[in-house]
């Protein structure tokens, strides 16, 4: 039976995801996973999980939230995207704090993104085996809509995969994947709002079955909320999520918040962690 980590998205949010992995890391238990899927922040944080790399992403979150090339209204009016591109996915990785592109290649740990795919309004889930080379299904993962330019993929126009799938559970079930740790980023009982905005919506016309996922996408989160609950009363998931309410903004660029969040998600895995272990069947770790 193969065992899956399923790691939701949320803009800067994500970060408590980085505090939730770095202390699965520290307990020895990144061996633990077959596969990893991360749709949007979490694809972005999943990454250095699988490449070995504890501590990272809290430290160029920091380092570079308040750059106005890393999220910016100044990044959306000048490159149509709120996330620039050439320092997240360039800059940051090739060199200011290089993703160590050969570790992640070595693991065995198969990664996956989940990415929305403009034409079908689905989701799509590719395995990313080199990160360099597949560095756009990354960043399509993370786009988020009204705020990126459309990533096109061997042809496909692409958006942010939380769109169609935000928790991608049932997917990785069906990939194989039948016992699965699933981190949220969102807190119990979370009322979650639409986001879509119709006045925006011209930019997409040439996507009706877009149009139509984006405009259900509160919908089919709510029917993905009772589908992991359903799963973790089975006993095949596991889930962490925070254990109170993160006071952050999806866009958020203050460093000491987003620093409390990634505490707190180390914080809330810490306590999990003999719960973990027993459902991995991996009590004897570090």
């Amino acid at each position: 039976m193969k065992t899956g980590l399923v790691l939701e998205g949320g803009g800067m949010r994500g970060i408590y995801t980085a505090g939730v992995l770095d202390a699965m890391d520290e307990a020895g238990l990144r061996a633990a996973f077959d596969g990893v899927i991360g749709v949007s922040a979490g694809a972005v944080h999943g990454c250095s999980f699988v490449s070995g790399q504890r501590g990272r992403s809290i430290r160029y979150f920091t380092r570079y939230c308040r750059d106005r090339g890393f999220m910016s209204v100044y990044s959306l009016l000048t490159t149509g995207s709120a996330v620039g591109e050439k320092l997240c996915y360039h800059d940051i990785p090739e060199r200011l704090d290089p993703f160590d592109n050969e570790a992640f290649m070595a693991s065995p740990t198969a990664f996956y993104v989940g990415v929305t795919n403009l034409e079908t309004g689905e989701g799509e889930y590719p395995r990313v085996t080199d990160l360099f080379k597949q560095m756009d299904w990354l960043r399509a993962s993370a786009s988020m809509p009204y705020v990126s330019r459309i990533v096109t993929l061997d042809g496909k126009p692409c958006l942010d995969g939380g769109i169609a799938d935000s928790v991608p559970l049932a997917a990785f079930e069906r990939m194989g994947y039948a016992r699965n740790v699933v981190v949220l980023t969102k807190e119990e009982g979370f009322q979650r709002r639409s986001d879509n905005i119709p006045l925006l919506n011209f930019r997409y016309r040439k996507y009706p079955r877009f149009l139509a996922t984006l405009a259900r996408r509160v919908e089919l989160c709510d029917e993905e909320e009772r589908y992991i609950q359903r799963a973790a009363a089975e006993g095949h998931a596991f889930v962490v999520r925070p254990s109170r309410k993160p006071e952050i903004g999806r866009l958020e660029r203050d460093p000491e918040r987003l620093r409390s969040l990634y505490e707190l998600g180390r914080h809330d895995a810490l306590a999990a962690l003999p719960a973990m272990k027993r459902f991995l069947g991996a009590e004897g770790g570090a």
